[in-house]
């Protein structure tokens, strides 16, 4: 019943689900509630008509198992993407064993030249949970590579709902409004972060401007 509903949330976003994902899905649902957040410090929170519109954090440097996807479709190269990393989380990885869920997820996207629309390549990364950050387990899968990020400065904004290349060109050209022109922040790339999972309708994410070291 799990399966049939994952696979039905897989179609949504134009992707099959392999039968290899049933063990990943019941664990990920069984550890649910536990998920430890990425750490972050908040530097400034900005309202606009008296309701939180953005603010801007800083991420420390850290390690993140990252797999890279260049698909048709946004959705399809970060389901692929999760998929792979749900794997590594539940098992295929040197320990052997769960690792536990971090959020958010990351997807990092980059804007053709015009600005109109997503380059097809997007990078989706998970944030090794505390305890694995000295000593990240090794991925069995060749295509999960693991990054020290460097530290981050953002400015975020919080959206509900489906991710798609529509959604998040339509939260980038809000973002801009609010902001105005400033050059303090990158214009070509941008992180979309995923704080809960596909099958949930109105689900919480943000989109990252990212600020210019």
């Amino acid at each position: 019943q799990l399966f049939a509903h994952w696979e039905a949330v897989a179609s949504t976003h134009r992707v099959s689900l392999p039968r290899d994902m049933a063990g990943p899905i019941v664990q990920m649902t069984r550890h649910n509630q536990a998920r430890e957040p990425v750490p972050y410090v908040t530097l400034s929170q900005h309202e606009k008509c008296k309701e939180a519109a953005y603010e801007e954090r800083r991420y420390p440097a850290g390690k993140w198992a990252c797999v890279t996807k260049g698909e048709p479709m946004y959705e399809q190269s970060i389901s692929m993407s999760f998929m792979k990393l749900m794997r590594y989380i539940c098992k295929e990885n040197s320990v052997g064993c769960y690792l536990g869920m971090t959020v958010p997820v990351l997807n990092e996207i980059h804007l053709t030249k015009e600005g109109t629309e997503l380059e097809r390549e997007v990078v989706t990364a998970y944030y090794l949970p505390g305890e694995f950050q000295q000593n990240p387990p090794v991925p069995m899968d060749p295509e999960i590579c693991i990054t020290e990020r460097a530290p981050l400065r953002v400015i975020t904004r919080v959206f509900y709902g489906m991710t798609t290349e529509e959604t998040i060109l339509r939260e980038i050209s809000l973002f801009w409004e609010l902001l105005g022109s400033t050059d303090t922040v990158l214009q070509e790339t941008y992180i979309v972060a995923a704080y809960e999972n596909p099958s949930i309708p109105q689900r919480r994410n943000e989109i990252w401007f990212i600020c210019r070291a």
